[in-house]
């Protein structure tokens, strides 16, 4: 049974400290710029890929510290991401950001994270998750693929109708929440 609660996360807001910076960080800075291209992301590494060098060069939410791992590099964050190549290091990463009370993601180690990455559609404001609780990226990848086929294109022109229309509706929340579910069903079934 997939226990994970899909919560989706104003990484903009929050301060994301990376540790890596080879291929695997590469794969989840861009993830997360994917998603939100203003995440105030701060990278670890004792060598920095050049692709991640542009990346940083081009945003100003993107900070580079090359230097190895210490515990140091915590302080201020709120999500952790340990991607290096090395077990041990992962491993440190993910037992000071829980004595911290971090949230912390190790890559390719499901039993040490708090969350995982997984497939994102994104349509304009309407944003699906996609989670194989860590069992196979792969499949989210797939029906990732597959809802960016089957999701129209003009999804974010409706959801930007219905909030202009749920604006102009009066009465208490009951009534509210039928009117709009009876205007999407509709709609939906249109689709």
């Amino acid at each position: 049974m997939n226990e994970l609660y899909p919560v989706f996360l104003k990484v903009a807001q929050l301060n994301t400290l990376i540790v890596g910076a080879g291929n695997v960080g590469l794969e989840k800075l861009s993830f997360l710029l994917k998603s939100s291209p203003n995440a105030k992301v701060t990278i670890v590494a004792k060598e920095i890929s050049d692709e991640i060098k542009k990346i940083a060069g081009e945003r100003e939410n993107i900070s580079l510290v090359e230097d190895a791992y210490a515990e140091k590099y915590l302080d201020n964050r709120h999500i952790v991401i340990g991607a290096t190549d090395d077990r041990e290091v992962n491993k440190q990463i993910q037992v000071d950001a829980k004595a911290r009370n971090l949230l912390v993601n190790i890559a390719d180690t499901p039993e040490l994270c708090d969350f995982y990455l997984g497939g994102i559609v994104t349509k304009g404001n309407v944003k699906i998750a996609i989670s194989t609780n860590g069992k196979s990226p792969t499949t989210a990848k797939r029906l990732r693929q597959f809802l960016e086929e089957v999701i129209p294109d003009d999804i974010n022109e409706m959801v930007e109708n219905i909030n202009e229309y749920r604006d102009t509706l009066k009465g208490d929340f009951e009534y509210k929440v039928e009117a709009l579910n009876k205007l999407t069903k509709e709609l939906l079934v249109k689709n």
